[in-house]
């Protein structure tokens, strides 16, 4: 079973501190997936959703119309269920709502035939995090070329 990523969400790693990731399947269409397969998909703007039945939801998540689709092609944008356990589900949710978590779709991947999205329980950062982060990352390039050397 080999894993083929599609697309990555780059923002969410910059925007928020990921803490924990799941793997989730996800209720397509068939002509949701002829695009995918083209690798044509945008995590960017994707945020995730507990309903009150205890569903989870993908919103945002734009998967454009498949070229040589006909009449029956798909909506571009509308929600999209995922599938996870119940047990899942309710753990995520508390986690949610007692540390003030956000959900945030990570990476889209096909795994053997079928279609994964990766989430994460994510915090936000501030500004100062951010800044932080990238003088990190500097002080690391800055290592790595003196290994090199």
């Amino acid at each position: 079973m080999g894993i083929k990523v599609i697309a990555k969400n780059k923002r969410a790693s910059f925007d928020f501190s990921l803490e924990q990731k799941y793997e989730a399947g996800m209720v397509l269409q068939g002509t949701e997936i002829k695009s995918l397969r083209n690798g044509k998909v945008t995590l960017s703007e994707a945020w995730i959703d507990i309903d009150g039945q205890g569903e989870m939801w993908a919103y945002n998540i734009k998967i454009p119309h498949y070229e040589f689709g006909n009449i029956h092609n798909h909506q571009e944008d509308r929600k999209r269920k995922l599938l996870l356990h119940n047990k899942e589900i309710v753990k995520i949710w508390h986690q949610m709502k007692t540390q003030g978590l956000t959900i945030v779709a990570t990476m889209i991947y096909f795994k053997g035939s079928r279609v994964k999205l990766e989430i994460a329980l994510a915090k936000g950062k501030k500004n100062y995090d951010k800044r932080q982060d990238a003088a990190k990352k500097d002080v690391e390039r800055k290592l790595q070329r003196k290994q090199y050397d």
